[in-house]
């Protein structure tokens, strides 16, 4: 499941993608607009500016834009930096890869190897969706 601030990363960049070369956008117009509580978009917006994704602008004439081009940020990079992993076992994740407690061992497990092919199934349909799709599962079942 995916966390709110993921949702609420999701949504900003979404607002700024539809904004994309358009100027700086200001924090409360995508608070407003996206329904993010005001201080929560303050937090995860310092944190995307420090991965890259999103650059800014003090002052009154300042706000966000993404730094990035908006076909370049994949759903799953977002999920990444939000989350950490797109894995839903701890054993599963590529790169925060944690043995389970109270499991079985990897190599008889059989939920962990379900539960890499989820993940890995997960990162082929995320990574193939940009920002610049935003209606790209209109209309899907």
């Amino acid at each position: 499941m995916l966390s709110q601030k993921t949702r609420y990363a999701i949504r900003a960049l979404q607002h700024l993608a539809d904004r994309y070369r358009q100027g700086p956008v200001p924090l409360n117009e995508i608070a407003t607009r996206q329904n993010i509580p005001s201080k929560f978009l303050t937090v995860i917006l310092s944190e995307l500016s420090r991965e890259g994704l999103v650059a800014t602008q003090r002052g009154r004439d300042g706000g966000y834009w993404l730094a990035l081009a908006p076909v370049d940020i994949s759903y799953g990079d977002i999920v990444r930096l939000t989350r950490g992993s797109l894995a839903l076992t701890p054993c599963a994740s590529r790169f925060a890869h944690e043995s389970c407690t109270n499991c079985l061992p990897e190599s008889e497990c059989r939920l962990h190897r379900v539960m890499l092919r989820v993940r890995d199934e997960t990162a082929k349909v995320l990574d193939s969706i940009s920002l610049a799709e935003p209606f790209a599962m209109e209309g899907a079942e």
